[in-house]
């Protein structure tokens, strides 16, 4: 059994896939790029653009009745690994020990032309 997550705090899906999706005390984020809740692109430094993507999947993660504190697993695929320190940063601020599991990935694209993606796997507290 699962079900749909959805929050008017970060953009909307837009094709067929859900913000996330609960089953049973998991919760599956889509990968998120630096869109504003109303669907636009960021302007921005890599920095800001980290932010957005963090508020994004906080707001996905909260809807869902989970925080970062329960996330275990996250995956970042990237267009420029030069951008990796200062993602790195960014993202950091938002957890805490012990850290997710994680891996970065570079690509060639991503969607809309952006430089960031994530994606995020949560535990649902008991």
């Amino acid at each position: 059994m699962k079900t749909k997550v959805e929050t008017n705090n970060a953009p909307k899906a837009t094709g067929p896939f859900s913000q996330a999706v609960v089953s049973g005390n998991l919760v599956y984020t889509s990968g998120q790029v630096y869109l504003t809740p109303e669907g636009k692109l960021l302007e921005g430094s890599i920095e800001e653009q980290t932010h957005q993507v963090m508020k994004n999947l906080q707001a996905i993660l909260e809807s869902a009745g989970v925080s970062f504190a329960g996330v275990v697993k996250t995956t970042i695929y990237v267009t420029d690994m030069g951008n990796y320190g200062k993602i790195n940063e960014v993202y950091g601020s938002y957890f805490s020990d012990p850290y997710p599991a994680r891996e970065t990935v570079c690509v060639k694209e991503l969607p809309l032309g952006a430089a960031l993606e994530i994606s995020m796997i949560a535990v649902k507290p008991e």
